[in-house]
């Protein structure tokens, strides 16, 4: 039973059981009342172990909002919006910035990527059409690529041909991930500067997404809304001393787990990462955006 997720926190949480990690340096602070860990990965051993990219990773946790805790909505908006901030490379004020939704809508826990495009203010071709009234605003593109089996075009083709119109300075790509463990399923972002490989969660990775890959900055933002069954598997024999039973092999097949409120859950976080979006990029409030999305 192997251990398959896509958060780095995990990853370093499994390995750290081994010893002290080399090459990566890990803080975990809070900011507004939320939980945030930061990893940076800066050696090549320890991204060899983890199977990651050397770069950046930061996750925040999402328990206030899930526990409904007063403000936690503003609160969790603002502090998103402040680490898009810092992980976005220093753009000038009129470079556009692409936010590609990956995913599919057609599938629920699939669809945190293009319902995020319905939150975001796509400001470019105002800007473009009414200069003297907007020209105040960064040019922002939303862009839901869909997903190879319905259009038989890969994400990354999609995106790179509209790249080569927009120009963007950096693209946001926001997907939905896999957990290893249920504790942390939409209960958690994870963003990355490194890029993102669609699809590997599941294991149907698809073409990278990354600055290699586009020619511009890539920041990844990510939602775990499934959990591997033998990634489950894996945790619940690792925590019985390596226990094993037919239940446990059972779990072990191709199984793919997520909640019960997934469909709320996943509109809910959606609108926390576009509305992160709009304030990281645009300097807007949480009220503003209701102002202008209504």
């Amino acid at each position: 039973m192997a251990f398959r997720t896509d958060l780095a926190v995990e990853l370093l949480e499994n390995l750290r059981e081994s010893g002290k990690i080399e090459g990566v340096t890990e803080t975990e602070y809070e900011r507004e009342g939320l939980h945030i860990h930061e990893a940076e990965i800066t050696g090549e051993d320890a991204a060899r172990r983890l199977g990651r990219s050397c770069g950046r990773y930061v996750t925040l946790s999402l328990a206030a909002l899930t526990a409904r805790e007063e403000e936690a909505f503003p609160r969790s908006v603002r502090v998103l919006a402040a680490l898009i901030r810092t992980l976005l490379p220093p753009l000038p004020k009129d470079a556009p910035v692409l936010v590609a939704g990956l995913g599919s809508r057609a599938v629920t826990p699939d669809a945190v990527g293009p319902k995020v495009c319905d939150h975001v203010i796509a400001t470019r071709h105002l800007i473009t059409r009414s200069p003297e009234y907007f020209a105040a605003w960064r040019p922002v593109c939303a862009l839901a690529p869909g997903v190879l089996g319905q259009t038989g075009v890969e994400a990354n083709e999609v995106i790179r041909g509209v790249l080569d119109r927009v120009r963007p300075g950096a693209v946001i790509a926001v997907d939905a991930l896999a957990a290893g463990r249920l504790s942390r399923l939409v209960r958690t972002v994870q963003l990355t500067d490194t890029g993102i490989v669609p699809g590997s969660g599941i294991g149907n990775a698809r073409a990278a997404l990354n600055e290699q890959a586009l020619g511009v900055p890539v920041l990844a933002v990510g939602v775990p809304t499934v959990a591997d069954g033998g990634s489950i598997a894996h945790e619940i024999a690792c925590q019985l001393g390596g226990a094993a039973c037919e239940a446990l092999d059972d779990l072990s097949q191709p199984f793919i787990i997520t909640t019960r409120d997934i469909d709320r859950e996943v509109a809910d976080t959606a609108r926390l990462i576009g509305y992160a979006v709009n304030m990281a990029l645009q300097g807007l409030s949480v009220e503003d955006i209701d102002l202008y999305l209504s």
